[in-house]
């Protein structure tokens, strides 16, 4: 019987020794390189939305950006979250030559049409784990909201709802994230 080959893991040194591509999103997902389509205007909106929304309720805690890099698993993994809060102090600790170690405080998914919901227990379960205090998917299509706190706190916010921001001390009106 022949030997099955393991495929080799590829670091994030490897993986940025790689040729910059412009027609597609690629990232590195346990050691292998990823390939991802570029989101629509639908996306980029909510995105946009979420980012301006969330900014005043912590800018005197951290930063609220868009497209954020970070090392879910430092030698392994190189993801970017759709929108992430990072505390002040990760911030400004993270060299400019280099990326976020750990999950951002806060990772916000938007959902697209070829994401399963295998790959969202995934995420879930990686940046839990790797120091996201929150994961949240947002629905444009249910127009909701999941948030998950850990393995067994996960809740559902709808438009009407208030999102709870425990770590800021305030909410989030969930309609005004789909308007």
């Amino acid at each position: 019987m022949a030997a099955v080959a393991e495929p080799l893991l590829m670091t994030v040194a490897q993986y940025r020794q790689l040729p910059d591509r412009e027609d597609v999103i690629q990232e590195l997902h346990w050691g292998q390189v990823i390939t991802l389509t570029r989101a629509k205007m639908g996306h980029a909106k909510i995105q946009s939305r979420l980012v301006r929304l969330l900014r005043p309720k912590v800018e005197h805690l951290g930063v609220v950006e868009s497209e954020v890099a970070f090392r879910a698993l430092p030698e392994y993994d190189l993801r970017g979250a759709d929108v992430a809060f990072v505390s002040r102090q990760r911030w400004d600790a993270t060299p400019d030559d280099d990326n976020l170690r750990g999950s951002p405080e806060i990772v916000i998914e938007i959902l697209s049409p070829s994401n399963t919901k295998a790959e969202m227990r995934e995420k879930a379960a990686l940046y839990l784990s790797t120091g996201a205090r929150e994961f949240w998917i947002v629905d444009p299509k249910r127009k909701t909201v999941t948030v998950a706190r850990g393995e067994a706190e996960v809740s559902v916010f709808r438009t009407g709802d208030k999102l709870p921001l425990p770590m800021f001390q305030g909410d989030l009106d969930v309609a005004r994230i789909f308007e």
